[in-house]
């Protein structure tokens, strides 16, 4: 159970920067999207569903793997939704730093959020499961739905040079958090992920209302 949490860990942690590796070497192309896609299915689809199954929602019968499959098809349907949105050429350009519902790495990790409480000696009780087939589906509808989420693509392209030293090195304590404390992290940093999609929500609207605003505003082609 650790290592398949662990390697789950490990391919967010690469579908973070191969994108940007693929980018930097002029390795871009359509068919690698699409086999990234479908590796992410497996990654962040497949394996999560099937260790909640497996660590406790087997207990509530057929309702539980009918629950981790709905969770493992949300996964694919965001997948091929951020495809989509890829070639949307009237998206604006604040949209770059939104996610709409939140990526299939952060859903499988966050999912997983039971599983690091049991981990960290939390008792199991009765409702134990019920509640993690709830927490399960909640997290799937979460990925298909239209809430937007932060997703810091840009943040590295706006650290100031000043700043890369001490980014460096808040980078590397976390690791060595995550490390040490692997199930203690992984719980805090999913609490904390739910706990600012209301705040990402919120600033999304402010930007869209400005942006509406301008676009109104602004004379049409005719006039120019």
């Amino acid at each position: 159970m650790e290592l398949a949490l662990a390697a789950i860990v490990f391919a967010a942690i690469l579908d973070g920067v191969d994108g940007r590796l693929a980018r930097a070497l002029k390795g871009t192309s359509r068919f690698g999207a699409e086999l990234d896609s479908l590796a992410d299915f497996v990654n962040f689809g497949c394996a999560p569903a099937l260790i909640l199954y497996l660590w406790g929602l087997d207990t509530v019968g057929s309702i539980g793997w009918l629950v981790v499959l709905i969770f493992a098809i949300c996964a694919a349907l965001r997948l091929a939704r951020f495809n989509v949105m890829l070639d949307d050429p009237n998206r604006p350009a604040f949209a770059a730093d939104f996610f709409t519902g939140i990526p299939a790495p952060a859903g499988a990790i966050v999912a997983l959020l039971p599983v690091y409480l049991d981990l960290l000696g939390l008792p199991r009780g009765a409702a134990t499961a019920p509640v993690a087939l709830v927490y399960c589906l909640g997290i799937g509808l979460l990925m298909i739905s239209k809430v937007p989420a932060y997703s810091g693509k840009t943040l590295g392209k706006r650290v100031r040079r000043d700043m890369v030293l001490p980014l460096f090195v808040v980078v590397a304590m976390f690791v060595g958090l995550l490390a040490s404390y692997p199930w203690t992290v992984l719980a805090v940093c999913s609490l904390l992920y739910l706990g600012f999609l209301p705040f990402s929500f919120l600033r999304y609207r402010r930007l869209m209302a400005a942006h509406m605003a301008e676009t109104k505003a602004a004379p049409p082609p005719s006039e120019l």
